[in-house]
C-alpha cells in the first residue's frame, strides 16, 4: 500500500510563501503513473480542491489559488510540491496530498485513492 507524507507547513504572515512537499512510499517509476492532488480543509469547512497534476503532465488549479500557487512534481524523488506565494489568511487550513493511479487530474475528492495525513498551514494577518 502506497503511503503519502506531507511536510513544509507552518505559520507565515500574509503575503509570505511556503512550499509544501508530499513524498510517496513507492518507486520513481510507479510514482510517475499517479495523478497527484492537493486539497485543503479549514476548520468547520469541507475539504476542497486546491491543485492537481495528472500523470501525463496536465495541471489544474482552483480559482482561489490561480496565479499564486504552483504544483510541480519530481518523479525521481517520488515527490510532489505545492509552492504557495502571496498567502492570505483565508488560505489557513490543513493541506492534504492525494494520489490517483493513472489519473487525469480530477478536482473531486472521490477520484483519489490514497491520502496523506495533512500538514497545517496558518497565515496570520
Amino acid at each position: 500500500q502506497v503511503q503519502l507524507a506531507e511536510s513544509g507547513g507552518g505559520l507565515v504572515q500574509a503575503g509570505g510563501s511556503l512550499r509544501l512537499s508530499c513524498t510517496a512510499s513507492t518507486s520513481a517509476r510507479a510514482f510517475a503513473n499517479y495523478a497527484m492532488g492537493w486539497f485543503r480543509q479549514a476548520p468547520g469547512k469541507e475539504r476542497e480542491f486546491v491543485a492537481t497534476g495528472s500523470w501525463v503532465g496536465a495541471v489544474n488549479y482552483a480559482d482561489s489559488v490561480k496565479g499564486r500557487f504552483t504544483i510541480a512534481r519530481d518523479n525521481a524523488k517520488s515527490t510532489v510540491y505545492l509552492q504557495m506565494n502571496g498567502l492570505k489568511p483565508e488560505d489557513t487550513a490543513v493541506y492534504y496530498c492525494a494520489a490517483q493511479l493513472y489519473g487525469l487530474g480530477a478536482n473531486a475528492r472521490s477520484a483519489y485513492e490514497i491520502w496523506g495525513q495533512g500538514t497545517q498551514v496558518t497565515v496570520s494577518s
